[in-house]
């Protein structure tokens, strides 16, 4: 064993450990393994930086754009709906519905971001049937998962084993080379959830609030914010005018909370989000939540020259296509359990205001902003519904567990749902033909989007969760230099000499163990970006087809249903279906 080997060896049991241990970021430690390989010499600067100009790199960035434009399109939303009707009354049916909609939507765009779309729906579904909400939360993660196996462009790990094989100069996989295994793993998923459903939620019952379809209305009332609903104009000697949101402290010194301003530009009222960085104006109107008391109203109207403006209805009724409320839960993991409202700043970093506190379903009335929040709370959110949707993406501090019906009418782009469809089919078809490169068929699909503006390039950047990107990116280098430095031929080594004179079967075998091992403890993207490499090194050893190898690792790698921890689909459903950490090793081992 060279030098050069035991520094890579040092350097990946190193980032390993920082996996585990989340600090720092897994994209730093991938960007620290970047900088590191060059600089020791064992990898030159071209080649720990060839995985920013990889295909499958790019490949992974627009499917994060086209599954943005199915969100902006409605068309995901639609999807949840349509599940609901055709469901009807049968829990068995609606078992099945959903974890073939899951893992058939999953199988074209991300896989957490089609179950952080289904939560809401599900509980909508649980409600209605009365079902605990738990017989549900499991299969959606499970179907979630199994979607990574149904499609090349399903899940990153295909991606990354389909480099590896590239790099071997070996003929890559078909669009639906995975999906003969993926079917079969999704038949026996279904037949396994409605055998073990009774033992998802023993003790559970349907924890929703009793509505079938939740309105603005509905959610202001569940959390008593219907008293605080307050307009005031602002008078021309007010102190207000001229000055910043930020800077006034409203909430704090008056208990006024600004949600928008409506104000008057030439011949039409426009609204404005209320951010720290809105000036007031004279003759504004302030759409607030007065969290204040009755009595201290008169003065606060008075000291700050403003006056109550009369309105026939509330002003979310009349300004349904702009302003939304939206509700959000906190999950284990979330980097906002233990501060107050008033830390948060959703409004200086989100745009939103937190207007309500519920904890084991009851509401705060008017005291929550000094309420160091908890483990399951859920807060109702209120701002323009574009600032709404982009919660959606931060799965790790909050999942938007409930979006009005009013949402349907003021999806970003609604009416270019059949152009988003047109697109991703147009996709779908060149990558299935191998008329093109997948990763020409996937820009064009983008090109595509763009055209019937189903997205625009603001809401395409965001939707790119560049953290995964730089994670492949950084770790790819790895599979480089173990080969350089002789350890892919001394792993290789090491698993046939350990199982002596074995068939492919046992190799096949340990080989998914094992990478099934390592996915509990890190991401399964850079578990197969280390195993990859050792798969098809074994199996030219063996003189073996490496396609087997490369699949097997390609699978083990979406089975991460042991543990809450081991994905964030996972992490995702532990709240909403009111999960403990043995439920997953209970239902997932077995599996």
């Amino acid at each position: 064993m060279n030098i050069e080997l035991i520094w890579v060896l040092v350097l990946l049991v190193s980032a390993v450990a920082l996996f585990i241990r989340n600090r720092p970021r897994m994209d730093a430690v991938a960007l620290i393994v970047l900088v590191a390989l060059p600089l020791s010499g064992v990898l030159s600067v071209e080649e720990a930086l060839a995985g920013f100009s990889d295909p499958s790199v790019i490949v992974i960035a627009a499917l994060f754009v086209m599954g943005d434009g199915l969100v902006r399109t409605g068309v995901a939303y639609q999807l949840g709906e349509l599940l609901m009707r055709h469901a009807g009354q049968s829990e068995t049916r609606l078992l099945v519905l959903l974890m073939l909609s899951v893992a058939g939507l999953g199988s074209i765009m991300s896989s957490t971001g089609v179950v952080a779309i289904f939560i809401p729906v599900v509980l909508s579904i649980a409600l209605k049937l009365n079902i605990p909400v738990g017989r549900l939360m499991m299969p959606l993660s499970f179907a979630g998962l199994i979607s990574g196996m149904m499609t090349l462009v399903a899940t990153p790990p295909n991606m990354v084993i389909q480099s590896e094989l590239i790099r071997a100069n070996l003929t890559g996989f078909s669009f639906f080379a995975f999906a003969p295994i993926g079917l079969i793993v999704l038949l026996l998923a279904i037949i396994y959830m409605r055998l073990m459903r009774r033992w998802l939620s023993p003790n559970q019952t349907s924890t929703v609030p009793k509505s079938e379809r939740h309105h603005i209305r509905d959610l202001i009332d569940e959390y008593a914010f219907t008293n605080r609903e307050r307009c005031l104009r602002v008078k021309d000697d007010s102190p207000l005018v001229g000055q910043l949101l930020n800077e006034l402290h409203l909430r704090k010194h008056y208990g006024i909370n600004v949600i928008a301003v409506e104000r008057q530009r030439r011949f039409r009222q426009i609204l404005l989000g209320a951010t720290g960085s809105t000036e007031i104006h004279s003759g504004d109107r302030l759409l607030i939540d007065w969290i204040g008391t009755d009595l201290s109203a008169k003065d606060t109207y008075q000291e700050l020259s403003l006056s109550l403006w009369p309105r026939g209805n509330s002003y979310f009724a009349d300004h349904h296509r702009e302003l939304g409320v939206a509700e959000v839960m906190l999950p284990p993991h979330s980097n906002l359990i233990g501060k107050t409202i008033q830390e948060l700043t959703f409004r200086s970093q989100r745009k939103l205001n937190v207007i309500g506190l519920r904890r084991q379903l009851t509401a705060f009335s008017d005291t929550f902003i000094d309420e160091p929040l908890q483990v399951s709370d859920t807060l109702l959110v209120a701002g323009n519904w574009n600032d709404i949707r982009r919660l959606q993406s931060d799965s790790r501090d909050f999942v938007v567990l409930s979006l009005p019906a009013e949402v349907d009418e003021v999806a970003p782009a609604l009416s270019q749902a059949p152009y988003a469809i047109a697109s991703l089919a147009v996709m779908v078809l060149l990558m299935v033909t191998g008329i093109v490169p997948n990763v020409l068929a996937a820009l064009i699909g983008c090109l595509l989007m763009g055209l019937f503006r189903c997205v625009d390039m603001n809401s395409a950047y965001r939707s790119i969760h560049w953290q995964s990107l730089i994670l492949i990116v950084g770790m790819l280098p790895f599979a480089l230099a173990l080969q350089k430095t002789g350890g892919i031929n001394l792993a290789v080594e090491g698993l046939l000499g350990l199982l002596g004179g074995a068939g492919p079967s046992v190799i096949l075998a340990t080989l998914f163990m094992t990478t099934a091992f390592i996915s509990l403890f890190i991401s399964n993207t850079a578990t197969a970006v280390l195993m990859a490499p050792v798969a098809i090194a074994s199996a030219q050893a063996m003189h073996a087809s490496p396609y087997p190898f490369a699949v097997t690792v390609a699978i083990a790698a979406s089975t991460a249903f042991m543990t809450p921890i081991s994905s964030p689909v996972n992490t995702l459903v532990l709240g909403p279906g009111n999960y403990r950490f043995m439920d997953f090793i209970r239902i997932g081992v077995p599996f």
